[in-house]
């Protein structure tokens, strides 16, 4: 398995690129400052900032409003609010740094655009790039084509979400929020928190009878909004909560059986989270 957590931070190896974890937005948060004066050269590289923002204002660029100060580590030891951007942002912001030093960056973007373009056209590179990107995680082809099933089943829930009324992508989380509540007693981020998870995808770092009891759970729902044709998120909530309840009661079946918990704190990272700011590699 890679030993190195993808981040934005990797993109600048042996340079510190402070970053903030928001666990409600499920996203990192960089500092802006560190970033510009990794690519830039800049000897003070908040003037650096200072002046490239203004030239964006007045260029008509959307990327100050993005802007979100926050607390972080100075070197003096002291959290001060300083400028940072999501993932998003950062990769923006690097297309905006006139430098020679961002010129690799801008490459590895354009690289990343050019892929999904041709995957327009292509869909099978998609699927080859998901395939490979599991294999080199050290995911077995038996547990992939499981996974890639899985997808398809999921899209087939969604569908009948989206007859049933279902359109904004908050609605969605809140019935698959119902279904993992249902059976796990927890929400979606707070069953990865209690994993030890952050952007990560949950059902890649479930046990077998975690990822079957979500499949019953979601099946269960389908089938019966597929029989039934609830209309609103009300009663598509009703439902969503009835699949979690089957998914419940194969749960509680399972655990007299074998007298253990079907929830498992077992992730499938090679890493843990120290605390807000650092990871530990090489779990």
């Amino acid at each position: 398995m890679n030993n190195k957590i993808q981040t934005i931070s990797n993109l600048f190896e042996g340079n510190e690129i402070r970053s903030i974890w928001d666990s409600e937005k499920e996203e990192y948060y960089f500092s802006v400052i560190d970033v510009v004066g990794v690519l830039s050269g800049a000897k003070i590289p908040r003037n650096y900032w200072s002046d490239l923002k203004r030239k964006l204002q007045d260029e008509g660029s959307q990327l100050h409003e993005e802007i979100v100060q926050l607390k972080m580590k100075a070197s003096d030891g002291k959290n001060r609010l300083t400028d940072t951007l999501d993932t998003k942002g950062i990769l923006r912001l690097i297309e905006s740094v006139p430098s020679p030093k961002a010129e690799p960056f801008k490459l590895w973007l354009a690289n990343l655009g050019n892929e999904r373009i041709n995957e327009v056209f292509d869909p099978e590179l998609a699927v080859n790039r998901a395939v490979n990107y599991y294999r080199n995680k050290g995911y077995t082809d038996e547990w992939i084509k499981k996974r890639l099933l899985g997808i398809v089943d999921r899209f087939k829930l969604t569908d009948i979400w989206k007859d049933g009324g279902i359109e904004k992508p908050f609605e969605y989380a809140l019935l698959t929020n119902e279904i993992y509540k249902g059976w796990s007693g927890m929400k979606a981020s707070e069953y990865k928190a209690f994993k030890g998870l952050r952007k990560e995808s949950l059902r890649d770092n479930m046990t077998d009878i975690e990822i079957a009891l979500t499949n019953i759970g979601e099946i269960a729902a389908r089938d019966i909004a597929k029989a039934e044709h609830p209309q609103g998120l009300s009663e598509n909530m009703k439902v969503a909560k009835r699949g979690g309840k089957v998914a419940s009661d194969a749960r509680k079946s399972y655990e007299k059986e074998t007298k253990m918990s079907a929830i498992s704190k077992q992730n499938s990272l090679n890493y843990q989270y120290k605390d807000d700011n650092k990871l530990i590699e090489n779990k």
